[in-house]
């Protein structure tokens, strides 16, 4: 193991992160795993170094000496130079004032040589051009008593401006002016191919370009197997491959139509004058971006909408026996989607490329997402599908698998498993609409693009797979008592109330950190501004909104009883997420925090279970 070499407490001079400039600071600890030197600055930032960036100061000081004395050639040609009588005594030396006086005053004498000279060019030429508008020789013409065409007339003028352009101080000063604007636009497009090449994304996800290339089909399988094995009798695992039915009968153009329908309708609400304004958080350019907070008046319109069509006696259960086409229909929207995205996203600026998704590979940029906030005017597509189209189309699933269920099996009411997993779905969708603000500080906006990964997620996987507990109760319906029920809605009330006042602590700390209201929290500052919660929910386990999810998630499946894993796929899929999510949450915010990620990581040592992980 390689020893140290600088001591804790020693002043050295250490280099600061992304910079050539070397500051006074003061080692406080070493790693001996990862080799690193906790060094502190004089305004109290704290940074982890390599050794390859920290130097002694005696190696500064001796740099010093050696750039300002001469070298010794120069010294000794300057001991054989002859001493001028005008010239000071031997062992002074100029100052650099003194210097400078002299550069002026020469330049000052060569000015008025040029200038003398100027003059008495111009009173000659001035001399012979009196002479020969007189008709009388010049100095080099005495002789010549021919008569004087207007050519020779001219002449005269001509040469006077060659003298001017010559002799005069503008075209040199303008000179000047172009090769300074010409050496500040060379070191502009300097700074914009560093900051290009450092805005690339270095650390890919997801297995990179072959894992980004596997998922774009791995996914939209995934989807159609889980709807083919709930669609069996015995939904089992062990009966794999399922049936797969014909290709034909996976598509149907009506509805794909009714799917555009539902997708443009949506639009239009989100298009509606109604809701309050507000602005995101800053971009990498310092600029803010508005969003119109409707999601809710949305859903009120659409619950409007859906009870107009069941007061006219429409087959909701249409969605049922479709399932499959609609699934289909909304897989080859989102491709459609995506390679759209990805082509405009070709045009953008740098500035507006998603941090994630700026890797230069196309499948990758492609899968992550290119362009961070694509918008078409002020609709902006990404806010859109977050909240639209597929997660309140998962409500009107769900809605639909009820329906179907009372139909099928003749009820007059629905099952309480049924009612169980519609009622705890509509709060989950209905609580992040009415806190639809709450996702403008999420990952997903501020630092994901949308590319092919969130149009699947949002448009299919969303309202598709979460749906997929309602999807299994039709054809396997589940009978539970009233006491599970009780026992069951306890448990999704308490991963819900974790959820939702988790993520209402760090949205409004973010939003306001010096609210009295929030005076009670207490946080680790960071070189960034922000603040790192170590009280509350947030002192509890680093992330407890993942927490809460899971918890409400198992709330989900319980309804469906133990005869098969299916319905609790969802579960697994969440918690592999949510761990996934975690870690690139840390990654993140270790990158971004630095040391204070480190301290808070050793307050709060629970990533999302408590005294577990």
């Amino acid at each position: 193991m390689p020893s140290r070499r600088f001591a804790d407490g020693e002043v050295v001079m250490g280099r600061w992160p992304g910079s050539v400039l070397y500051y006074e600071v003061q080692v406080t600890s070493y790693d001996d795993v990862s080799h690193l030197y906790t060094v502190k600055y004089k305004d109290g930032t704290e940074l982890a170094l390599k050794e390859s960036d920290i130097r002694s100061q005696s190696s500064f000081k001796q740099r010093k000496s050696q750039s300002s004395s001469s070298s010794p050639s120069r010294r000794s040609s300057s001991r054989s130079r002859s001493r001028s009588p005008g010239r000071p005594a031997k062992g002074r030396r100029r100052s650099s004032s003194q210097s400078r006086e002299h550069k002026d005053d020469k330049k000052k004498t060569i000015q008025e040589t040029n200038l003398a000279l100027l003059v008495l060019v111009l009173f000659k030429l001035s001399e012979n051009n009196t002479r020969r508008y007189n008709g009388e020789p010049d100095s080099t013409e005495r002789n010549d008593t021919s008569c004087i065409s207007l050519e020779q007339k001219l002449k005269p003028d001509l040469e006077i401006e060659r003298v001017l352009e010559q002799y005069s101080l503008r075209p040199r000063k303008e000179e000047k002016k172009k090769e300074e604007i010409y050496s500040e636009k060379k070191i502009i497009e300097t700074v914009k191919k560093i900051e290009k090449a450092s805005s690339k994304t270095k650390e890919l996800e997801f297995g990179g370009r072959i894992g980004a290339f596997t998922l774009i089909f791995l996914l939209p399988a995934a989807v159609f197997y889980l709807l083919l094995m709930v669609k069996q009798d015995d939904p089992s695992l062990m009966n794999f491959p399922p049936p797969l039915p014909k290709l034909e009968s996976l598509w149907e153009a009506r509805v794909f139509g009714v799917f555009l329908l539902w997708f443009f309708l949506q639009a239009l609400f989100y298009l509606l004058p109604v809701g309050k304004v507000v602005e995101g958080l800053p971009l990498s350019n310092g600029r803010k971006l508005q969003y119109r907070i409707n999601g809710f008046y949305a859903f009120i319109l659409t619950a409007a909408a859906i009870g107009i069509l069941l007061y006219f006696q429409f087959e909701l259960h249409y969605l049922y026996d479709h399932f499959m086409q609609f699934a289909v229909s909304a897989a080859a929207f989102s491709m459609v989607l995506s390679i759209y995205l990805y082509f405009r996203s070709l045009k953008v600026p740098e500035e507006e490329l998603a941090p994630g998704g700026n890797s230069g590979y196309f499948v990758y940029d492609f899968f992550t997402g290119h362009e961070l906030n694509p918008r078409i005017g002020s609709f902006d597509l990404k806010y859109f599908c977050e909240l639209r189209p597929g997660l309140i189309g998962w409500v009107v699933i769900n809605l639909a698998m009820l329906l179907a269920e009372m139909k099928i099996h003749n009820q007059n009411m629905p099952s309480l498993s049924m009612i169980l997993v519609n009622s705890f779905q509509l709060l989950y969708v209905v609580d992040a609409l009415w806190n639809e603000e709450a996702i403008l500080t999420t990952m997903d906006i501020t630092h994901d693009g949308f590319g092919f990964m969130l149009a699947f997620g949002d448009l299919v996987w969303v309202p598709f797979v979460y749906s997929l507990q309602a999807f299994y109760l039709v054809g396997h319906p589940t009978a539970i008592s009233w006491p599970a029920a009780a026992a069951i809605t306890i448990l999704n009330c308490i991963g819900y109330y974790i959820f939702r006042s988790a993520n209402s602590q760090k949205n409004n700390f973010r939003r306001n950190p010096a609210d009295p209201k929030l005076a009670y929290l207490k946080f680790i500052p960071t070189a960034t501004g922000k603040g790192l919660l170590v009280t509350g929910w947030w002192g509890f386990v680093r992330h407890p909104n993942y927490l809460g999810d899971i918890i409400m998630a198992l709330a989900w499946s319980l309804p469906c009883g133990f005869s098969h894993i299916l319905p609790y796929f969802y579960v697994i899929y969440f918690i592999c997420l949510l761990v996934h999510r975690e870690a690139r949450d840390e990654h993140h915010c270790k990158q971004k925090y630095g040391l204070a990620w480190e301290r808070y990581c050793q307050r709060v040592p629970y990533r999302i279970f408590p005294y577990i992980y």
